[in-house]
């Protein structure tokens, strides 16, 4: 399991590293200080602040970074839950705006997240979403004592977390400044992409642009759909290695690679890729023979959840991601790849011994389908009907990596073609909402597609000047840093 936890970790950390690098995009033009920004009360003074059913707990000055960083805690009575919010305000260079950041895996958010957008001038928010504890662990959701869920910690971080950090944030800036924020932004990836999709979906005028990267929307499918590898090789008694998927991965991208014209290590539209793994057959991989049985593991994979007379439960990993992380070393594997054990041990079986070494497809269909219909109202976030959000101005730009190995891009695919049947056809939908898909791109944002850069930057132009973004760019870089290719990508339209 330490093994499995750590790769977990990795990918949170890539998910931070994503939203990090952006602020750093941000142009000069943006981070200009101005004198009519400037506080007109101390930071001790915030302590007097008053809203309901929050306690400004502490309010200090900050001489590292020059900002009064204040802490609140909300509660949501009858319940006894505590929901802590930070807020970073810039003393000196405050640009007018607050920015709003999101968390990762099971947790709400990271004070780490705070700390380069108040150097640039933002005035920034971010919240425990209602527990502490690791990004790992889902542990929050249950009492243990009672042996019951505790579903107002789960609705504070499903959905009620962020607009408590978004409410108090913006209550503190007027408190602080004299005046409102003039535009309201808020970014998440993977989990914060979920809680940034909330958002626009509950909340539509918390915020005047939300950028959603990698979300985790229908969480309630992908998140049990993790474990379908599993339930796949424990009933085929087939364990594919570390080795056989690495020479699938390799083979499927040497096939449909020049797909595009352009043989560049990046299988351009992955979903229109059909390479099948039985041409590897007989061929040996590190220490073993390729079988017709690995193949037929790789495909069920790739295919995604299916029940046993084939319908069509979830999608599965796009052809050319990484997929090792399913791999054994000849032992059931106990994957947690984003907290497939954890949702399972507490938030469906109520049951911390819980473990997925003898998990079967008969287990994992019954799983499934109380994920999906138990958390359909708390975690989907699918709502396609964004009429709120588009008619209080708002703007929305969703990033997805095309080989995201952890949330399948199918779904948010899926979701903004249900936006647009929705609401009209691209002309009108992207007035306000654009889907941008990288290439080659994993769950971080690695990989040979390119790192994304500049989003941010083309939101609040969107939003402040309506200049709408037609394109976005990505870059890749030597190990100094030096650019040494950038790629042009262009909204998804839906027709593709």
């Amino acid at each position: 399991m330490k093994k499995t936890c750590s790769l977990f970790a990795f990918i949170v950390c890539l998910s931070f590293n994503a939203i990090a690098q952006n602020s750093t995009e941000i142009s000069a033009g943006y981070m200009r200080a101005n004198s009519q920004y400037t506080p007109v009360c101390a930071c001790e003074d915030l302590l007097e602040v008053s809203l309901p059913n929050v306690v400004i707990e502490s309010s200090i000055f900050n001489k590292e970074d020059n900002t009064c960083r204040v802490t609140a805690i909300v509660t949501h009575p009858p319940f006894d839950d505590k929901v802590k919010v930070v807020t970073a305000l810039p003393k000196d260079n405050w640009n007018g705006r607050f920015i709003g950041y999101g968390g990762a895996g099971f947790s709400g958010g990271e004070l780490s997240s705070l700390s380069e957008p108040v150097s640039k001038g933002f005035a920034t928010g971010c919240t425990n979403a209602g527990h502490d504890g690791e990004q790992l662990s889902g542990s929050f959701a249950l009492d243990k004592e009672h042996g019951r869920l505790r579903w107002q910690e789960i609705r504070d971080f499903s959905y009620l977390g962020i607009h408590d950090m978004t409410v108090i944030g913006k209550e503190l800036v007027k408190a602080y400044y004299g005046k409102p924020a003039r535009y309201s932004y808020f970014i998440g990836g993977s989990t914060g992409g979920r809680q940034a999709l909330t958002e626009v979906q509950m909340y539509p005028r918390d915020y005047d642009g939300v950028i959603a990267l990698n979300p985790a929307i229908y969480w309630n499918h992908f998140i049990i759909g993790h474990l379908w590898p599993q339930a796949v090789m424990f009933d085929a008694d087939n364990f594919v290695t570390k080795d056989e998927f690495k020479a699938v991965t390799d083979a499927v991208i040497n096939a449909c690679d020049g797909d595009d014209g352009n043989l560049d290590g990046v299988i351009d539209n992955p979903i229109n890729c059909s390479w099948d793994p039985v041409s590897l057959v007989g061929t040996k991989t590190g220490e073993s023979i390729f079988t017709e049985a690995d193949a037929d593991v790789v495909r069920q994979i790739w295919e995604g959840p299916r029940s046993d007379d084939g319908e069509f439960l979830w999608y599965g990993t796009t052809r050319g991601s990484d997929i090792t992380i399913h791999a054994s070393s000849g032992e059931p594997m106990m994957p947690l790849v984003i907290g497939g054990e954890e949702w399972v041990r507490y938030f469906l079986l109520l049951n911390p011994d819980w473990n997925s070494k003898s998990l079967t497809k008969a287990e994992f269909y019954s799983l499934f389908y109380q994920s999906v219909e138990q958390y359909a109202t708390t975690f989907e976030a699918g709502n396609p009907d964004l009429s709120a959000f588009r008619d209080s101005g708002g703007k929305l730009l969703i990033l997805q990596g095309l080989s995201d190995n952890i949330i399948p891009p199918e779904g948010i695919i899926n979701y903004y073609k249900n936006i647009r049947d929705l609401m009209g056809d691209y002309k009108t939908t992207s007035k306000f909402a654009r889907l941008f898909l990288f290439p080659g791109d994993d769950h971080g944002f690695a990989g040979p597609g390119g790192q994304p850069v500049g989003y941010l930057d083309a939101l609040i132009k969107w939003v402040e000047e309506g200049k709408a973004p037609d394109h976005l760019k990505a870059e890749s870089r030597d190990n100094s840093g030096v650019v040494m290719k950038t790629r042009t990508i262009f909204p998804y339209k839906g027709d593709e």
